[in-house]
């Protein structure tokens, strides 16, 4: 049986280390790299060929949701597990927003990461239980038509309708990559959307675009 193929993206090397010890006793898992930035990462991944990628959602320069959005666009076959240390809804529907397949915190038992790398292995999406029980109370949460978008906020709703990438947002408005992604993390919130295009057709259906 071939071994599932994972690459580490922490920029912490005691956790690093952990990681990748606690992969390297499983024999259907093979560690094929490392890296402690999302640029680094971006730089490897094609000649590493992971089939899945441990993502640590707060990097330097380049965080995970953005790193994760770059995998996602260059790679689309890639399976993302993206690991944080917080249990914050908007951070959660962020890392879902940016296409990432399992979402686990770094305090969980190691079992409950290798559970989320062997699903997302496999195609399955995996959600922490720990952090599942908020986000699906954040989700179900009925968003009222009219729901008090800012202008700004409804001109980044309808380039991601468009299917923009935050980064042509932030260019067609002449703004910060970041500031977008803090627009969109606002949009998921005010429209309890799990994902950027359920943020679209949440907008549609409410006449918002």
């Amino acid at each position: 049986m071939k071994a599932t193929r994972v690459y580490l993206v922490e920029d912490h090397g005691f956790t690093r280390d952990g990681l990748r010890v606690a992969i390297g006793r499983e024999a259907d898992l093979e560690v094929v790299g490392e890296a402690r930035s999302g640029e680094e990462a971006l730089e490897q991944l094609a000649s590493a060929r992971p089939d899945v990628v441990v993502m640590d959602i707060g990097l330097p320069g380049m965080d995970g949701i953005e790193a994760t959005q770059r995998v996602k666009a260059s790679q689309p076959g890639m399976r993302v597990v993206m690991l944080t240390a917080h249990r914050l809804s908007n951070e959660v529907l962020a890392a879902m927003a940016s296409g990432a397949d399992a979402f686990c915190l770094k305090a969980s038992d190691p079992a409950s990461l290798l559970l989320a790398i062997r699903a997302a292995a496999m195609g399955s999406t995996y959600l922490d239980p720990e952090v599942a029980e908020v986000v699906l109370s954040r989700m179900a949460q009925p968003a009222e038509p009219g729901t008090n978008l800012t202008e700004r906020e409804l001109e980044v709703l309808r380039a991601v309708a468009d299917g923009l990438s935050n980064r042509e947002i932030a260019e067609r408005l002449e703004v910060s990559v970041g500031t977008v992604k803090k627009h969109v993390q606002d949009i998921l919130e005010r429209l309890a959307a799990s994902d950027r295009t359920q943020a679209a057709v949440k907008a549609l259906r409410q006449g918002l675009l």
